[in-house]
């Protein structure tokens, strides 16, 4: 979910979006594209249940799929902001086409064993991190601002719509025709997302002398990432919900087969069950939401899930587990959009793709460690007895995480642009550093105590925006005279601080300046590094 300005009006429609020709043709390429991947991985989850039989091999294959957006997805997010993203997203869709096309011919051959299954799964969740991040950051390039919140919950809706049909597509055709038809099917997918891809025309980006390198990129997004405890308190309650409910996707495979008794195609139902479910959950949540907040709905979605899994440890009728599933995608979808939203809501735009990488990163890892864990449960446990500690586990963590609420996310995190520009003698060179910048403040005795209270709040905030350093001083012969002072590594990422404080962080500068008593405003000076024995640089 993205968030509006405040003040802006929403748009017409949830659909008007589509009247965007670029935007609907690709987010239909999308679903086409997403519809294949899903009958691609029912084929593979199938397959490895007829080489064999071991929970820990189905797992493996969930595991490969999910664990390179867990190692990935950080450079993926700072690739998709220095490269041009059309071309990226058409290299990955050669990867992802090449990989379906190899499991095509060596399931004609009968050539496919287990580790290359894993293998090459594991290559399609190389292109699905590079994906991912890159996805999401072309949406505000499709439409105009004020429909970007409907496009993306148009791009929800569309995974979804692909989740119910992916499944079982790829089922009947898996059921009729074979798995080589069915890697087939996802080949041809990639054909119209490519298609569609060459056909859109994107502008050239603009020159910016400023714009991030890849290092340097890498180590903002981490320093961000370090520094708010938002996006902790988010990524601590992603790690614990998804740790415990992967259970269920991690051995679904083999519930469908040897608890429930079913073939591909009924494996292929349950999957387009949980994607119905998650397609109604979807159209109930904001109403949802307006009752239970947040909180409520991780605590209700927790729940459900962990009824849902206790449940099929019971081997119910094939109707009754189809009807589980259904709750099971209303609870998941729950969960998704709400945490989803969240980090959207506290991460500003200079840093979405970024952050949203570590989330990803964060949900995968979790994913694909409790998708081996449960494998690995299930070999001494067996199917029963591991869904049911999966439930016990999932409700346990849902009462707990009542205690970590999640953040309202409602900081106005837009630029400010309030900082002026700096005063410089010459030019500096943007690769110079390290650059330290000084804020002198005069602090009467009696508001010591109060100001250093409130200058706290801007350690995470200056760290936030690219300081690796920061700290309060005084000077020992002015007691009065307290200066606060960070570091960041370039002349060229101070600059860019400029460009990212928000008008939350504004608010709380203009409370430091309150604090002083000078006769003119606070002192801001800018220190640049010096190498030992070095003359006068630039």
């Amino acid at each position: 979910m993205t968030q509006t300005s405040p003040g802006s009006a929403p748009p017409a429609s949830a659909f008007t979006p589509l009247r965007y020709a670029v935007f609907a043709v690709l987010w239909a390429a999308t679903i086409l594209g997403n519809i294949g991947s899903f009958m691609r991985d029912v084929a593979s989850a199938w397959l490895v249940t007829e080489i064999s039989g071991s929970p820990a091999a189905v797992a493996m294959v969930q595991v490969a799929g999910t664990l390179p957006i867990f190692l990935l997805a950080i450079p993926a997010g700072v690739l998709s902001d220095i490269v041009d993203r059309r071309k990226l997203l058409i290299g990955v869709q050669l990867l992802l086409g090449l990989v379906s096309a190899v499991l095509m011919g060596l399931a004609l051959t009968g050539h496919l064993s287990v580790a290359l299954l894993v293998g090459l799964t594991f290559l399609g969740g190389i292109g699905a991190a590079l994906m991912g991040p890159t996805w999401q950051s072309i949406v505000p390039e499709l439409v105009p601002k004020p429909e970007l919140r409907s496009a993306v919950a148009l791009n929800s809706l569309g995974f979804n719509i692909a989740r119910a049909l992916g499944p079982a597509l790829g089922g009947a055709i898996l059921v009729a025709f074979g798995a080589a038809a069915t890697y087939g099917a996802d080949v041809l997918s990639y054909v119209f997302v490519i298609a569609a891809l060459l056909w859109w025309r994107r502008p050239a980006s603009a020159d910016d002398e400023l714009r991030e390198q890849f290092a340097g990129a890498f180590r903002a997004g981490l320093r961000y990432a370090r520094a708010s405890r938002d996006l902790h308190r988010v990524l601590l309650r992603a790690t614990l919900f998804f740790l415990s409910a992967s259970a269920i996707w991690a051995l679904l495979p083999l519930v469908a087969r040897q608890l429930l008794g079913g073939g591909a195609g009924f494996y292929g139902l349950l999957l387009g069950a949980v994607g119905a479910g998650a397609i109604a959950g979807a159209m109930i949540l904001p109403r949802l939401r307006a009752r239970l907040g947040a909180d409520g709905i991780m605590l209700a979605a927790g729940l459900l899930a962990a009824f849902v899994t206790a449940a099929l440890a019971a081997a119910p009728p094939q109707w009754l587990a189809v009807a589980l599933l259904l709750i099971l995608g209303g609870a998941w979808i729950g969960a998704l959009t709400t945490l989803n939203g969240t980090v959207q809501a506290v991460l500003p735009n200079w840093v979405r793709g970024r952050g949203l990488a570590i989330y990803l990163t964060v949900f995968n890892g979790a994913s694909a460690a409790g998708s081996l864990l449960w494998g690995v449960i299930a070999e001494a446990l067996g199917l029963q007895g591991t869904l049911i500690a999966a439930g016990v586990a999932l409700v346990t963590v849902s009462l707990v995480s009542t205690r970590l609420p999640l953040p309202a996310g409602e900081a106005d995190l837009t630029p400010s642009s309030h900082w002026p520009e700096p005063a410089l003698a010459e030019p500096v060179a943007h690769d110079r550093g390290p650059v330290t910048v000084s804020i002198e403040y005069r602090i009467a005795r009696e508001n010591r105590a109060a100001f250093l209270q409130a200058i706290a709040k801007l350690a995470a905030e200056r760290r936030r925006d690219g300081a690796f350093a920061w700290g309060v001083s005084e000077d020992a012969a002015d007691p009065e005279r307290i200066v606060e002072w960070f570091m960041v590594e370039s002349w060229a990422e101070h600059l860019r601080q400029h460009r990212r404080v928000s008008l939350a962080d504004a608010d709380i500068q203009a409370e430091m300046a309150r604090f002083h008593i000078g006769p003119e405003k606070p002192v801001v000076r800018h220190l640049l590094g010096l190498a030992a024995g070095e003359g006068r640089g630039t």
